[in-house]
């Protein structure tokens, strides 16, 4: 995720706790997600949606934070 950022991404999982809670959480989610869809865990659908809802809104998160630390590395 954000491949591009692996440089901000680095510092602020050193910098920010609450980044980096996320950060992990959404890596997570990822794993158990591509699991379960390729029936390595299987869970139902509905379960399988929530997780790629909040993968989402975790993922926005990082990306906001991403972009504030970039107008201003200093601040953190």
């Amino acid at each position: 995720m954000f491949h591009e950022y692996r440089e901000e991404i680095s510092q602020l999982k050193a910098k920010n706790a609450h980044f980096e809670k996320i950060f992990d959480e959404h890596n997570e989610l990822d794993q158990k997600i591509t699991n379960a869809e390729n029936g390595l865990n299987p869970i139902s659908e509905i379960e399988i949606d929530k997780m790629k809802k909040l993968k989402l809104k975790l993922k926005d998160e990082v990306y906001a934070m991403i972009m504030d630390y970039r107008k201003n590395p200093d601040v953190r």
